[in-house]
């Protein structure tokens, strides 16, 4: 088990295995989430890392044809 001493400010150091799991590093942000008494760390993503995260082997579209297929896809049931 991992632990780490909260300081009179209430900080705390992200000990270095779970800096490593959550991939973060200096400067970076994790959010908390508390739930049934128990708090999970997780590491807030700047969304310039999603960039390529997506692949698409057809040609490119229009924003109007992603609408129409977004359109098309919410009225199927």
């Amino acid at each position: 088990m991992l632990q780490s001493t909260v300081t009179k400010k209430g900080q705390t150091t992200l000990p270095k295995p779970v800096r490593d799991t959550l991939g973060v590093q200096a400067g970076d942000r994790v959010c908390y989430i508390v739930l049934d008494g128990e708090v999970r760390i997780l590491p807030v993503r700047p969304i310039r890392r999603l960039f390529g995260a997506l692949k698409h082997d057809g040609p490119p579209v229009t924003v109007e044809e992603m609408e129409q297929a977004a359109a098309d896809g919410a009225s199927e049931e």
